[in-house]
């Protein structure tokens, strides 16, 4: 039986995989309707029914009508520029796709924490969910084919998804659904206060260490060794002498005198004459 933790990571990297493939898969259909549109356009600019293309100024009464919304078997509108902002369109969303992909891979992850915070590890997914919504919709208002109408409102309602996922777990949506989630989660364990005893260590002897918990009424871990073994000798003859049974040896220092104290020098009778 696995703990609840572990159903949330799954849950939440399923909707994480089935984002991914619903951005695949629009970022393919976008390609296709881009590469459709410009087929038909270059046949409508090209066709002897086109008014433009009459021969002698003559008209065709079997002519293409202009005053049509959109070119027939297209999401190109048939105004001025409009086979320039229908593939200018085409482009942003293929783009769009693409960062909201790297974005769902976490790299790279920094670059989207500093420049693109609603990305990153400190925003959730309802950011993500919501532009998701903004691409599907913006394709579905088109009259496409239909790979590109389910890949669009498959992608729509992952955004939903998402969104709701956000909105559930908020800011650790995405920190949940991490894979260094679990190591994130022991270290949250641990308390966060830990006071160490400082204690002389030498190589017959161990250093404990006491963990105090965070309100410091009680130790969380209690040393095994007496306490009565770690009391301090102070800086006597007792403290001499312990240093000196655990192999540490304290120098006498080298006696010195001011550089304008009087030099002393030995007389013959053994006393020391001053200068």
């Amino acid at each position: 039986m696995l703990p609840p933790r572990a159903y949330v990571f799954i849950g939440l990297n399923i909707v994480r995989v089935l984002s991914m493939v619903g951005l695949l898969l629009v970022f393919a259909s976008s390609i296709v309707v881009l590469v459709h549109d410009v087929q038909i356009f270059n046949a409508f600019i090209q066709s002897p029914l086109h008014p433009d293309n009459a021969v002698d100024g003559s008209s065709n009464s079997t002519a293409i009508d202009l005053n049509q919304d959109y070119i027939l078997g297209s999401t190109v509108p048939n105004q001025s520029a409009g086979i320039f902002w229908a593939i200018l369109n085409r482009l942003l969303i293929i783009f769009q796709v693409i960062f909201l992909f790297m974005s769902e891979c976490s790299w790279p992850m920094s670059f989207f924490d500093r420049f693109f915070p609603v990305l990153g590890m400190e925003f959730g997914t309802g950011a993500l969910g919501i532009i998701e919504c903004l691409i599907g919709a913006a394709v579905l208002s088109h009259r496409i084919n239909t790979f590109a109408l389910v890949s669009a409102f498959f992608l729509f309602s992952i955004g939903c998804v998402n969104m709701l996922v956000g909105l559930i777990w908020r800011q650790h949506s995405k920190t949940k659904r991490s894979i260094t989630s679990w190591r994130n989660k022991a270290k949250d364990v641990l308390p966060t206060s830990i006071v160490s005893l400082p204690h002389q260590m030498t190589s017959g002897s161990l250093t404990s260490m006491s963990m105090y918990s965070e309100k410091g009424a009680e130790p969380a871990v209690r040393s095994e060794t007496p306490q009565n073994n770690h009391a301090g000798m102070g800086f006597g003859r007792q403290g001499e002498k312990a240093a000196a049974l655990k192999g540490f040896m304290i120098n006498k220092p080298v006696e010195s005198l001011p550089r304008y104290a009087p030099k002393r020098t030995a007389s013959d009778d053994g006393h020391e004459e001053t200068q």
